[in-house]
């Protein structure tokens, strides 16, 4: 144990922070395959290498704090069974199952080391005082999760959460799953209590905002508290919901995991009801009044387009960050670029044009030429049926999720589809999207509310839609996808259309589109529900239109709920392998 203290100590004086720290880690694993590196996000476990925030190291954070980070992944890759709770590909309820593992696994660790207690302690005060800061910018939901997550380690809620009164009455109704998931002795229970907390809260929802103000005691704002839980929870849980190892739910690992809550079928059916109220009831953010609408739209309207805006980037990002790019993307993906070429060569079908003056000996021709002085004719022409005839739009959710190594990873798949497909000779776009809040369409919306105008056949009241074109068609130069980062919300609906129609004046035998996204469509004024049948009905309207429509997930299974033709990448590293072989899979294949 003195050796293990002697090197922590050593950690802030040392020139080579990640082998110190990778030498601490194979200590704690026992695993002598182990390193550690610094990058963007939460500390993450990708098989052998552990990657810590490089925040942690930027900012100045204190050594426990960077001790208790490498805990929590020398834990999770010691004790956990399953590395797909280490992404957060399963959305809200695999974030809660990993909260329930990682509180088991580190009372193991602890067991075994004394002194972790002490700096995973550290490390989640420091994340407490982080999610603090970020309070107001974060969904309800994410609150929600957090909420949950402080009463599985029975620590006092912040100051803002205990002015959520929605938030004390969500965590009274999950009382038992609660118990259940901190008595948890195996990552199949956690999972199991994770499904449970989530049905229990979609539970809650369905019951309505009158038993929440029953419920949640009495306080000020207490009404809108309880719309917005009802409104969040129409989604809580639905994106990316993992199931247990082993197929689903059974319903004694139900009674077993929520200690006496409802099996998986009554908790569907709360969470249908929930939806249905939802629906009828619940007051929206943005309506003019709390009387309820007449019918859901089913497109997502924009109160006004004025303030949206397109930015062209083509050729305009730094060169030596896109040479870097290049590089990166060719190792990436250089094989199987070669494969697809070998591919479209086999495929492609080639015809002659004979008796021409110019180009290639024909050998057919040969006689004529020896018998005949004035024969001069006696090329031929090669003319390569129409294989090629593709073009390929490759659209980006540019959303504040994407952050950190998803945005990283995503710009290096762009960049290696778009520099293959430039080499094949194929004609693509590289576009992204995003939204984000502006004065002037806020000031447009609250002018509207005042004079009294129905705004409930809207669905974005205070955003603009921010596109981006990194590439265009009708250039060559890939630098402008070198700029490619990250943005705020991502209504997909709308900016799929306008993907759609770019794509859709181009003049080819197939138009390909590719989508890749790491969530459902959100923004921070809009109903989820409209949003979700809004990106169905342009789903639907794009592909009428002839266009051949993919979506390519991010950790996140989101995309099969809408794209007939979808393919989800687990793990982050593999995400350009994985687009690559499905563009080749389409470009070298025969049109749907």
């Amino acid at each position: 144990m003195s050796s293990l203290q002697d090197e922590t100590e050593r950690l802030t004086a040392c020139a080579d922070p990640e082998g110190a720290l990778g030498r601490l880690a194979r200590v704690l694993t026992g695993d002598s395959r182990v390193s550690v590196t610094f990058g963007a996000g939460e500390p993450r476990v990708e098989g052998e290498r552990f990657v810590l925030p490089a925040r942690l190291a930027s900012e100045g954070a204190n050594e426990a704090t960077l001790l208790g980070a490498l805990d929590l992944l020398a834990a999770r890759h010691r004790y956990s069974e399953a590395a797909r709770l280490d992404t957060p590909q399963a959305g809200v309820t695999g974030r809660i199952a990993q909260a329930i593992e990682d509180r088991r696994v580190l009372a193991q660790l602890g067991r075994v080391f004394p002194g972790a207690q002490r700096y995973v302690q550290s490390w989640r005060t420091q994340r407490g005082e982080a999610l603090a800061r970020r309070w107001s910018k974060l969904a309800w939901r994410e609150r929600l999760a957090w909420a949950i997550e402080r009463a599985l380690w029975d620590e006092a809620p912040g100051a803002l959460e205990r002015d959520a009164a929605a938030l004390v009455a969500a965590l009274r109704a999950i009382d038992g799953p609660l118990g259940a998931a901190r008595a948890s002795q195996s990552t199949r229970a956690s999972l199991n209590a994770a499904v449970a907390i989530v049905a229990g809260v979609r539970s809650l929802a369905s019951r309505g905002p009158n038993n929440m103000m029953q419920t949640a005691g009495p306080s000020e704002g207490l009404d809108d508290e309880a719309a917005r839980l009802a409104q969040a929870m129409d989604v809580f849980g639905e994106e990316g919901e993992i199931e247990p190892p082993g197929g689903a739910l059974q319903p004694d690992d139900a009674r077993e995991g929520a200690g006496g809550a409802s099996t998986r079928a009554s908790a569907e059916s709360d969470s249908a009801a929930g939806a249905s109220l939802s629906e009828a009831d619940a007051p929206h953010a943005a309506a003019t009044n709390r009387s309820p609408a007449p019918m859901r739209p089913r497109l997502s309207i924009p109160l006004t387009t004025a303030y949206d805006a397109v930015t062209d980037l083509t050729g305009r990002g730094d060169a030596a960050a896109w040479r870097k790019l290049r590089a990166l993307a060719r190792a990436e993906t250089g094989a199987l670029k070669a494969q697809l070429e070998r591919a479209l060569k086999a495929d492609e079908l080639t015809h002659w044009k004979r008796e021409q003056e110019r180009g290639e000996i024909d050998r057919a021709a040969l006689a004529r030429l020896a018998a005949s002085r004035g024969y001069r004719t006696p090329f031929r022409v090669a003319r390569h049926a129409s294989g090629r005839d593709t073009v390929v739009t490759l659209l980006l959710d540019l959303s504040g999720s994407m952050a950190g190594r998803k945005i990283e990873l995503a710009r290096l798949c762009a960049a290696a589809l778009a520099d293959a497909l430039t080499q094949l000779a194929f004609d693509s776009e590289v576009l992204g999207y995003s939204s984000i809040e502006t004065p002037e369409m806020r000031a447009l919306y609250e002018r509207e509310r005042a004079s009294g105008a129905d705004l409930r056949a809207y669905n974005r009241f205070v955003e603009r839609l921010y596109l981006r074109v990194f590439k265009r068609f009708d250039s060559r130069d890939l630098s402008g996808l070198a700029a490619i980062e990250c943005g705020h919300e991502n209504p997909d609906g709308e900016a799929l259309v306008w993907a759609a129609a770019r794509l859709a004046r181009r003049k080819a035998r197939r138009r390909l589109l590719f989508v890749l996204s790491d969530g459902y469509p959100s923004t921070s004024d809009g109903d989820p529900a409209v949003l979700r049948t809004d990106l169905l009905a342009r789903v639907q309207a794009v592909k009428e239109e002839g266009i051949e429509l993919v979506g390519i997930g991010i950790l996140d299974d989101a995309v099969e709920a809408f794209y007939p033709d979808a393919v989800v990448a687990r793990k982050l590293h593999e995400l350009p392998a994985t687009a690559f072989a499905t563009l080749s899979r389409l470009l070298a294949g025969r049109p749907h």
